[in-house]
């Protein structure tokens, strides 16, 4: 009998098992996959994750794992170009976009040194009921063998296509259609920063990741996500080339030295959050276009805010029901503005965004705030102050 099952080793499960056992619990953290192992990912850590990481102390780790630091930050569209980078969040300012198989495993052994037990090709089947509640689930070991287990709470930190979801009956409150679809590769030579491109109908997302490599994402409508995935590197270079010529010329110079990877399924929505004796995190709860690069920052911050509203509660059926109460509106108050903001990106409908954005050239706290606005270093709210204001009026 553990005290919480948390189903899914990525950017939300390891973390919540780690912190789940920093507070004293029995903790079986499973994962389908063997690590290390790829997946699809914007790989961006936008400045509170990183704090995150540095609290938790693998924030070195990720260092010495050779991951380039990120301390520049620029946005194009026509007429309009700026640079700057997010104000720090508990004195962390420099980023950084590791690759998959080099941060999955540093997560999860993270959870390992805090007392987790981690196994790995463990494909969990199916959730254990009893008179309505997850009690446990049921899995197959690395071996094939059938195996059950029990515990006081399930997490679901096992993606998009959540199994828990489907088994727990978890509805969308929220939802929106798909917008984009993605097609993204990895270039040797290409010397950048945190680049952002935009033009009506086009996306580009530039990031510097591990080996001194650079990822080139290039985002389409997905109303032409059929026609493009027939035809994708001549799609993705032509995207580059008509939206950013400059960064083209450095792709030349370069090599790509990956296949193209990508995805039409974006999903956008919001999932019942829990239920008794279980709980959705990270992409099983809540997913939206991954055009803002927002994905592994905000499930760091639902694994802090779950593990912290849980507490020593978790053996209180009362207290337990009133905590996951508490992460469930957090992840309202805390995401939603993020969520809508992805969806306004994803329309890629540049127009009146480049507008706004003109008015701050020349402006650089402004465009710092601006930027810290997308990394969740500033809110809205204080984004817009008075300087900001005072500008607008003389425009």
């Amino acid at each position: 009998m553990y005290d919480v099952i948390v189903i899914g080793a990525r950017c939300a499960g390891s973390p919540t098992a780690m912190l789940f056992a920093r507070q004293g619990y029995r903790v079986l953290l499973l994962e389908k996959a063997r690590f290390p192992q790829d997946t699809l990912s914007s790989h961006y850590i936008h400045q509170p994750g990183v704090a995150l990481l540095r609290q938790w102390g693998l924030l070195d780790e990720l260092r010495d794992a050779g991951c380039r630091p990120i301390d520049h930050q620029s946005y194009e569209a026509p007429g309009v170009r700026l640079d700057g980078f997010s104000l720090p969040v508990d004195g962390q300012r420099t980023t950084y976009a590791p690759r998959r198989f080099v941060l999955d495993p540093i997560l999860a052994g993270g959870a390992v040194a805090a007392g987790v037990e981690f196994r790995e090709s463990c494909a969990v089947t199916d959730l254990v009921f009893e008179d309505d509640r997850v009690v446990g689930v049921r899995y197959t070991t690395p071996g094939g063998a059938g195996a059950t287990d029990r515990a006081r709470l399930v997490v679901g930190a096992d993606g998009m296509r959540s199994l828990v979801a489907r088994k727990a009956g978890a509805r969308n409150v929220v939802e929106h259609p798909r917008m984009t679809c993605t097609y993204y590769s990895y270039w040797a030579g290409v010397p950048a920063h945190f680049e952002l491109y935009e033009r009506q109908g086009r996306w580009i997302g530039v990031i510097p990741t591990n080996d001194d490599l650079t990822l080139v994402m290039t985002y389409f409508p997905q109303d032409e996500f059929s026609d493009v995935r027939t035809a994708v590197e001549p799609a993705y270079l032509e995207a580059v080339r008509t939206t950013a010529p400059e960064l083209y010329e450095r792709m030349n110079a370069g090599r790509r030295v990956e296949q193209l990877y990508g995805t039409g399924h974006q999903e956008n929505y919001f999932r019942k959050a829990y239920g008794p004796g279980w709980v959705l995190i990270g992409d099983a709860v809540h997913h939206k276009d991954s055009i803002t690069a927002r994905g592994i920052t905000d499930a760091f911050l639902q694994a802090r805010s779950l593990t912290g509203h849980v507490g020593e509660q978790l053996h209180d059926d009362a207290a337990l029901e009133a905590a996951l109460r508490r992460y469930e509106d957090d992840l309202d108050d805390d995401f939603s503005g993020f969520y809508q903001g992805a969806l306004n990106v994803a329309e890629l409908k540049p127009e009146g965004r480049a507008d706004f954005l003109r008015k701050l050239v020349g402006h650089q706290e402004l465009i710092d705030r601006y930027f810290s606005t997308l990394s969740g270093a500033c809110s809205i709210d204080d984004f817009y102050n008075t300087e900001l204001l005072t500008l607008l009026d003389q425009s």
